[in-house]
């Protein structure tokens, strides 16, 4: 077997999980895969390098990752510092032009453009560097809603957690689907996220909408295989249903049945981008009972029946 050299790069002030949750997804693989990988973390000078957070790291100088298989970019506050470092950017280009593959997590997005890595590409950044990104490098086809973006040999991801996701991306790529769902599991990750799917979700927009109720949303969120009615929302909130029911569409200015559904909505077309399951158990797995409820519930919100999820997803 080949062992893979996956090399993270980072600087001082990069976002921690930019680099720690993708390295833990590969230090998993290799638990189910001996040797298939070899992790090392990389910074222009070596040494111990502080994310933003106050964490040290220790790296090897950018030698050491100089036949790398895979080099991840990290991301995070401190990318004005090699975005300004012509070594950093030319270790970047060259190993660009030699490695198997070249990824970003984040705004890591910044220094593979400034190295030239993305010009004619299509790639995606944290949603909320997107308008600066698109203003600075405008050769770049971004895609802001997607949670990871292949464009041939280069991949770039969203921000933080789709780090995670980018990297279970790139272990189906290399060991299989299987393999990727096992680390999945073992990173108890609520589900695979496929590089098409919003960077934004219902949960997160309804518990944006009212702090108070998100505890509850996401104990629905966890439950969606059960009925959730009124009442049981009620109770699971201490309140009347009544006094429930008009507190609720205050706060997020929706029933509890349409909240309900939303995140039948977003675990079904999840489940459908996202994996291999027959229609009819998605339907039964996000709640909706049946096969011909979920159809009536997709077409009513976003106008196309559940199997076109699934055949933009194969395409």
């Amino acid at each position: 077997m080949t062992t893979r050299d996956i090399a993270f790069l980072v600087f001082e002030d990069f976002q921690i999980l930019d680099a720690t949750g993708p390295l833990a997804a590969f230090e998993i693989a290799a638990r189910y895969r001996p040797g298939a990988y070899r992790l090392r973390t990389v910074a222009a000078r070596g040494g111990p390098v502080r994310a933003s957070c106050g964490l040290c790291v220790q790296t090897e100088p950018f030698a050491a990752a100089a036949g790398c298989d895979t080099l991840i970019v990290a991301g995070g506050e401190g990318t004005r510092g090699p975005a300004g470092d012509a070594a950093t950017l030319d270790f970047i280009r060259a190993t660009a032009a030699r490695a198997r593959r070249v990824a970003s997590v984040c705004s890591g997005a910044y220094l593979l453009a400034l190295a030239g890595v993305l010009d004619g590409k299509r790639a995606t950044t944290h949603w909320n560097r997107s308008a600066d990104f698109q203003r600075r490098f405008p050769s770049v086809r971004l895609e802001p809603d997607r949670i990871y973006v292949r464009d041939g040999k280069v991949w770039t991801s969203a921000g933080i957690t789709a780090g995670i996701d980018l990297a279970l991306a790139l272990i189906a790529d290399d060991l299989g689907e299987e393999i990727a769902h096992d680390v999945a599991r073992q990173l108890v990750v609520y589900h695979r996220r496929t590089g098409g799917q919003s960077q934004f979700s219902a949960l997160l927009d309804l518990e944006h909408a009212s702090d108070k109720f998100a505890p509850l949303l996401r104990w629905a969120a966890e439950r969606l295989e059960q009925r959730l009615s009124v009442e049981d929302l009620a109770e699971e909130a201490a309140m009347s249903p009544r006094n429930f029911s008009r507190a609720f569409q205050r706060e997020t200015s929706v029933t509890p049945a349409k909240a309900v559904e939303r995140l039948r909505l977003d675990r079904a077309k999840a489940d459908l981008e996202g994996g291999n399951l027959p229609i009819e158990r998605v339907a039964l797995a996000s709640g909706f009972g049946d096969a011909e409820r979920m159809r009536r519930a997709f077409l009513r919100v976003y106008g196309r029946p559940p199997q076109d999820f699934r055949r933009a997803r194969a395409s």
